[in-house]
């Protein structure tokens, strides 16, 4: 998906003939990603990857001629079509998110968000309803939601015809609305928190950008801002997103299960002993941390009467065949409905 548009991208760079192009263009590319991944300076490349000086001059080359965001569009419309949508978006979600910035970057550059005690800059990011990013804007911490979003939904409509529908935190409300919908033809439906919520509540739509947010912070070279201008930090959130399409689509389309979260169980073992006893072994030794109930292992066993079962598991505990119960063993039956 990437060879074509890059060798046109490099035929343009050609001015006259002459010594040919030595670099894996694909090197080049993993090397790109090596950096928005792990946050290492260019000169700390591998040497494995092609020279530093080489990598960065194709990441300025192909940014600055919108590579990676025309990429991650194709990306994002084949993953779409296999999500069972259409290739272009109706809706999404539009949030900013306030970043510190390091020594590299210049004052005339940052800002301060006095909501969010930060200083530093502030990137705007407009995804679809699965999450993909659509549009980024990188300006000052200084810079409101509101005004900031002006120039993202501009952008936003003049990619996208068909994009309707936004969802927003309370931060957009006001004369944006109003904004939007004369002008761009759009709307921008405002998610807001009620006075009786406490605590961390999932909002309805809201959580989509918010979850594209969590993506983007797993690369170390967006957890804080070291490029001094903003269209270079735009350039590698785009190729951040490019990485995480790329591997998503490929595991899709190998019908693979998608990655297991960090607080889910690993899956239970197919359970081969002949008895039951050997059988309870089996799903003890999967999850030694766990404290099992007799309940739930009488309902992976299909054992009807859980009494019986759970003086059995007792008798089993006493002779030391099970080294460990879980102190619910003899908890409340589940009723059945």
């Amino acid at each position: 998906m990437l060879e074509g548009e890059a060798r046109a991208v490099m035929a343009e760079l050609v001015k006259a003939t002459g010594r040919p192009m030595v670099h894996d263009l694909r090197a080049v590319l993993d090397a790109i990603g090596y950096v928005a991944k792990y946050s290492i300076e260019w000169r700390a490349l591998p040497v494995d990857f092609p020279p530093h000086d080489a990598v960065y001059a194709f990441f300025l080359r192909w940014s600055a001629r919108g590579l990676p965001e025309r990429l991650a569009g194709r990306l994002r419309g084949r993953l779409r079509l296999l999500a069972g949508r259409g290739e272009l978006p109706t809706a999404g979600c539009v949030d900013s998110q306030s970043v510190k910035v390091a020594e590299t970057v210049t004052a005339a550059a940052c800002g301060y968000d006095s909501g969010k005690k930060i200083k530093g800059q502030k990137r705007h990011l407009a995804t679809d309803t699965l999450g993909l990013l659509l549009c980024v804007l990188v300006t000052s911490a200084a810079v409101q939601d509101r005004d900031g979003a002006h120039s993202l939904l501009a952008r936003l409509r003049e990619k996208f015809t068909t994009i309707a529908l936004l969802w927003a935190d309370g931060g957009y409300a006001g004369r944006l609305v109003t904004w939007a919908r004369d002008v761009l033809r759009l709307t921008v439906a405002i998610v807001k928190r009620s006075d009786d919520m406490r605590g961390f509540v999932v909002l309805p739509r809201r959580w989509v950008v918010e979850r594209s947010f969590a993506w983007l912070m797993r690369y170390r070279r967006l957890v804080r801002i070291y490029e001094r201008k903003p269209e270079h930090h735009e350039a590698f959130i785009w190729w951040a997103a490019v990485h995480q399409m790329t591997r998503r689509l490929a595991r899709e389309l190998a019908g693979g299960q998608p990655h297991r979260r960090w607080g889910d169980p690993p899956p239970l073992p197919e359970l081969t002993s002949p008895d039951r006893r050997g059988r309870v072994l089996e799903l003890l030794t999967a999850q030694p941390w766990r404290a099992w109930r007799g309940s739930e292992l009488a309902a992976l066993l299909g054992i009807d009467n859980i009494n019986s079962f759970r003086v059995q598991l007792s008798q089993w505990s006493h002779q030391g065949y099970i080294r460990k119960i879980g102190p619910a063993l003899y908890g409340p039956i589940p009723t059945r409905t």
